[in-house]
């Protein structure tokens, strides 16, 4: 297999200075490792207790151990492979309900997140790909964005989440004959998001990474970029919600501050030698947990059979094993790559 290029980007200016970065590559390597095997016993044990996908589990870990890679970081190989196969498995056990516009449960949201895996692992296009595909682009045609099926805060609980992971599954893996539709559906939702208020953290990630999957101007980004940088806390993490209940979502935690540092990264642009950024791997270091993990305490309401995955945390054991692979993606950017 081979990696396929999800988008290209064009690097935002930013005006404020570098910084060094406060661990050296050497330093920051041992601290990842033990995250690493964490994310990896996560994965292998959501697919030993299912057989559904989970973006938690599975399409942020997959994620996770592919950048590592990049980085010069040994991972389980055979894993990633193991992860992708279930994760088309899966999908093609369904290609007949997609080609029929119907989907499966989690919708849009599933579908897009599950296609984003399998780019970020190298899979290629094949007709299941193809079938998923165009469901995304009849699920909310009458609409100028994607909507999730279910609400399950905070990584399904955004309408930007969902166009996000809806946008870039199609540039991923958009058949030929689909091309002509893919791109009106771009300008559509490219409208969309230029007036859309974002609301908290997830949509102002979301917004900005769709606005580049999206193809908006320099000065689009850069806007949506310093919408969000504006929201990082004094102590260098960002939260999940700017106000209200429950109050922990006010304050700073690792999947709001990972997510938030890999957007502006990665779409906006910003260093990771930015004081900024630098500045929320400061406070991703200091709430790590000593076993590599980060505990973020679950906002959701239990949705289906609780099963443990082989992650810490016992009922925030999902949202806290996306929290850590969002954080170990924005540490990796710190790491010297291949």
């Amino acid at each position: 297999m081979r990696f396929l290029p999800l988008i290209g980007w064009l690097a935002i200016a930013w005006p404020c200075s570098a910084a060094e970065p406060a661990l050296t590559d050497a330093e920051l390597r041992p601290i990842i490792e033990p995250s690493l095997k964490l994310l990896t016993l996560a994965a292998k044990g959501h697919l030993d207790a299912r057989d559904c996908f989970a973006c938690h589990n599975q399409g942020l870990t997959v994620m996770a151990l592919v950048k590592a890679r990049s980085r010069r970081f040994a991972v389980d190989e055979e894993e990633i492979t193991l992860q992708a196969e279930a994760i088309a498995a899966f999908l093609d056990s369904n290609r007949q309900k997609y080609r029929d516009g119907q989907g499966q449960g989690g919708q849009a949201n599933m579908a897009g997140y599950a296609l984003v895996t399998l780019q970020a692992a190298g899979w290629q296009p094949d007709e299941t790909t193809g079938a998923v595909a165009e469901y995304l682009l009849f699920r909310h045609k009458d609409r100028d964005h994607w909507l999730g099926g279910t609400r399950r805060p905070p990584s399904e609980g955004s309408a930007f989440t969902t166009t996000y992971v809806s946008l870039a599954g199609l540039a991923a893996y958009g058949t030929a004959g689909q091309q002509e539709r893919i791109a009106a559906r771009r300008t559509q939702v490219l409208e969309w998001l230029r007036q859309a208020e974002p609301k908290e953290t997830e949509d102002r990630v979301f917004r900005l990474k769709a606005l580049q999957v999206a193809g908006a101007s320099a000065e689009d980004r850069q806007q949506a970029a310093q919408e969000l940088l504006a929201k990082q806390h004094p102590d260098g993490g960002w939260s999940q919600l700017d106000a209200g209940e429950p109050e922990h979502a006010t304050q700073s935690d690792a999947y709001a501050t990972g997510t938030a540092l890999v957007a502006l990264c990665e779409a906006g642009g910003l260093p990771s030698t930015d004081p900024a950024y630098q500045r929320g791997l400061s406070w991703l270091l200091k709430s790590r947990q000593p076993d590599g993990s980060w505990h973020v305490v679950s906002r959701s309401k239990p949705f289906q059979k609780y099963f443990e995955s082989g992650f810490p945390h016992g009922n925030d054991q999902f949202l806290s094993c996306a929290a850590t692979a969002w954080a170990v993606m924005a540490l990796l950017e710190d790491c010297e790559q291949r």
